[in-house]
């Protein structure tokens, strides 16, 4: 029992300082135009390039499918780029919700 509690602090010590490593490298993807940088605003423009990519990716495959483009090979590439971002945001997504679940089960 002590060994296991042992290992989830060790795990929790090493998502807050993974955290904290990402933290500081936030002011060099912070948004232009004087915005503050927080936690949801960096959510949201993940979330908006994701949903952007998507879009590109649909748009280029609906145009070889209606024989507008030849361009399989590009449409195909941004499939494969929306697709990976898409995974790695729902990757993120799982960690928070479990860090949060870890919180939330934190005795006081």
């Amino acid at each position: 029992m002590k060994i296991e509690m042992m290992s989830q602090q060790t795990s929790l010590l090493q998502q807050m300082q993974e955290m904290t490593r990402v933290t500081r490298e936030l002011p060099e993807i912070a948004p232009q135009g004087g915005q503050e940088v927080s936690f949801g605003n960096a959510m949201r423009d993940v979330i908006n390039r994701v949903n952007e990519q998507q879009n590109i990716s649909s748009r280029l495959m609906t145009a070889v499918d209606a024989g507008q483009s030849d361009d399989l090979v590009g449409a195909m590439v941004a499939s494969q780029k929306a697709g990976l971002s898409f995974s790695a945001l729902m990757q993120v997504r799982n960690k928070l919700m479990t860090g949060f679940d870890d919180i939330m089960r934190m005795p006081l």
